[in-house]
């Protein structure tokens, strides 16, 4: 686990989740906007096995419990992937509340639930596509991540580089997408949460979130109109005020 941008005295710890075969550094520009809050992250880009990336999270929250006296409430802040692994953290109890970018409690789905997810056959697809070439798994799973008018305004370009992420950690990821499924186990996740989310999102589709609102106790939703699948993307001021408006409100 990493820390970064550690806040004395803050009143409240985010464990930053990333999405699938990105790096933590997505997420650099919403910490510098939220120095009050203490950040760390999980590092799973090396992880060789989805029972090794599922371990890294569950480990990071326990290790935070030793030392949460220090550092106050725990938020998880999830994107995609990550935000998966975080509704799956919070269904084990932990937590004290989510921030949720583009999420979903089950990612693979059946033809007729496609307004909710992928079907399993192209996770499969993308997982042999990886070994034989990853650079155009990643760049062809980037491609879905905006709208037309978003590359047009040059938003993949603020994206890290692709290659983050080890091979095995790829295969890892996907295969957790196509295994986890948290959406029996809702309805126990009793801490606040915030759902953010692009009403354009083709990799975990608008009707995913809709479920996620009917079925959270405490969830709040924030769609982010005319957007794909990266929401806080040039919007981390919005996204960083709603936050802090809606964690001081809980």
């Amino acid at each position: 686990m990493n820390s970064s941008m550690i806040s004395r005295g803050s009143s409240s710890t985010i464990l930053w989740l990333s999405g699938w075969s990105m790096p933590d550094t997505v997420f650099d520009r919403i910490r510098l906007l939220l120095p009050e809050y203490h950040h760390l992250s999980v590092d799973y880009s090396e992880a060789e096995t989805p029972e090794k990336m599922l371990l890294q999270t569950e480990i990071a929250v326990e290790n935070y419990l030793r030392t949460s006296a220090l550092h106050g409430p725990l938020l998880i802040g999830g994107w995609s992937l990550g935000a998966l692994l975080a509704l799956r953290l919070a269904a084990k109890g932990f937590g004290d509340g989510l921030v949720l970018f583009a999420a979903t409690a089950r990612f693979t789905r059946s033809k007729e639930e496609g307004n909710r997810g992928w079907q399993d056959v192209y996770v499969r697809k993308m997982m042999t596509g990886v070994v034989q070439d990853r650079l155009a798994v990643e760049t062809k799973f980037r491609q879905l991540m905006f709208t037309e008018a978003e590359w047009e305004a040059h938003l993949g370009e603020s994206l890290p580089p692709i290659g983050s992420w080890a091979t095995p950690a790829l295969i890892a990821g996907l295969q957790i997408l196509r295994s986890e499924e948290i959406l029996s186990q809702l309805l126990n996740i009793y801490c606040p949460v915030l759902l953010v989310h692009g009403t354009e999102d083709r990799i975990c589709p608008y009707g995913a979130v809709s479920e996620l609102l009917a079925q959270l106790p405490k969830a709040k939703l924030l769609p982010i109109h005319a957007c794909g699948h990266v929401p806080f993307l040039g919007r981390e001021e919005r996204i960083a005020d709603e936050l802090r408006r809606w964690w001081h409100e809980q």
